[in-house]
């Protein structure tokens, strides 16, 4: 009906501002339903009849919202909506429908949210002190503050207090989400969307404190938010020693899991395993195996017949042949299926988790096995010497 439509229009345009779609107890549109019927006066069934789903829908929607209200910190952004509730503007009645409904009560905007500037400089604040291991932050009911706790002091006293108005700002925005409920208190801990604004601004300060000299680029905090920076050890062609060298080891699965570390405290893969799954990746890539995402015109453009691009002539229609050579020998030394999971994750860059799903192995079995093609892998290319002492 058009007076439930406006309604709930009105109420969904306040919950895009109060809950994103990632990262809040509840999304938008859940939120926006409880508003429609609570604030606004809607009933479940217009609600149902506006939205196209049925009534038990609404009325489930409306009954998880109440009760993500147990958080204070979901409870001081619902409550900060409904009082800005109040009789607003009907939608006009439209021509020949005399007999509409009357005005029915809207939400009208809240207050305005905190200004940009003072939000990131407490998220500079606070989100690094989430940002640290084991760190949460807890909530207890009617509480104006909530403390931070990490895992430095054994959690004895909180390491800082922040305003429960404040909390709110960052659930909306998406940096901190709800950990553990009990009984007396909710625990918040920081998400991905927290680490990257917190690398972000970081990374801001950074670039002001060095800005750029000469003809180099002025950094761009964007990006460094999306990278993990580290070193790699590589070989040099000129001397064929090893060299470190600065790269994004966010950039492709086989970087981050070249992070991590085993039982023993050492790297999980060794370095001649990471630089043999990256010269397979070079191969790959100058052999052109991967799917083509666009419209070849190499061959149209090539003069002479049609099979000039072709393997058999040598041409660079279809890739290098030697390069195409190199992966088929590598990938014969790895095994079959081991090449497989070498494959998916060096080549074509699939994660470890889709690779795990695709193979159909079991969970976090996925890791094993990339270190054992690996291994080999390294010994085909002289990275690593043979098992048995002989040569690769």
């Amino acid at each position: 009906m058009p007076s439930t439509q406006y309604v709930l229009s009105q109420c969904a345009s306040l919950a895009d501002r109060a809950f994103p779609e990632t990262g809040s107890a509840c999304s938008a549109r859940e939120a926006a339903l409880y508003l429609a019927h609570t604030g606004g006066g809607e009933s479940l069934r217009a609600l149902a009849s506006a939205t196209g789903t049925h009534p038990s829908t609404v009325m489930r929607t409306v009954r998880r919202v109440e009760a993500q209200r147990d958080d204070p910190v979901v409870d001081d952004l619902i409550s900060g909506l409904e009082r800005s509730a109040g009789l607003g503007e009907a939608e006009p009645v439209p021509e020949g429908n005399e007999a509409g409904r009357p005005p029915s009560a809207v939400l009208v905007p809240d207050a305005p949210a905190m200004p940009r500037e003072a939000l990131e400089r407490e998220a500079r604040r606070f989100l690094r002190r989430l940002s640290e291991p084991g760190s949460f932050m807890m909530v207890v009911p009617d509480s104006k503050k909530g403390g931070v706790f990490c895992k430095a002091n054994d959690y004895r006293k909180p390491i800082a207090m922040m305003p429960v108005r404040l909390a709110a700002e960052f659930v909306r925005e998406g940096w901190i989400k709800v950990h553990m409920r009990g009984p007396n208190s909710v625990r918040y801990r920081i998400t991905g969307d927290g680490r990257s604004c917190l690398k972000r601004l970081l990374a801001e300060d950074a670039i002001k404190r060095q800005p750029a000299t000469g003809f180099a680029e002025a950094g761009n905090p964007f990006l460094a938010q999306h990278q993990l920076p580290g070193t790699r050890q590589v070989m040099d062609q000129a001397t064929g020693r090893p060299q470190q060298i600065k790269v994004n080891l966010g950039e492709d699965p086989l970087g981050w899991l070249a992070r991590r570390k085993g039982p023993d405290g050492k790297p999980f893969l060794t370095p001649g395993e990471v630089e043999a799954g990256e010269r397979l990746r070079t191969d790959f890539e100058l052999a052109q195996l991967g799917p083509s995402v666009a419209q070849d015109w190499r061959k149209f453009l090539t003069p002479g017949d049609r099979l000039a691009g072709s393997p058999l002539r040598g041409g660079p229609g279809e890739g290098p042949v030697v390069a195409r050579d190199s992966v088929s020998a590598a990938l014969t030394a790895v095994g079959p299926g081991l090449a497989d999971a070498v494959l998916r994750v060096c080549c074509f860059l699939e994660g470890l988790e889709a690779c795990e799903r695709r193979m159909g192995w079991s969970a976090r079995s996925g890791k094993v096995v990339l270190k054992i093609a690996l291994q080999r892998l390294a010994v085909h290319y002289g990275y690593a010497p043979a098992p048995d002492g002989g040569d690769a």
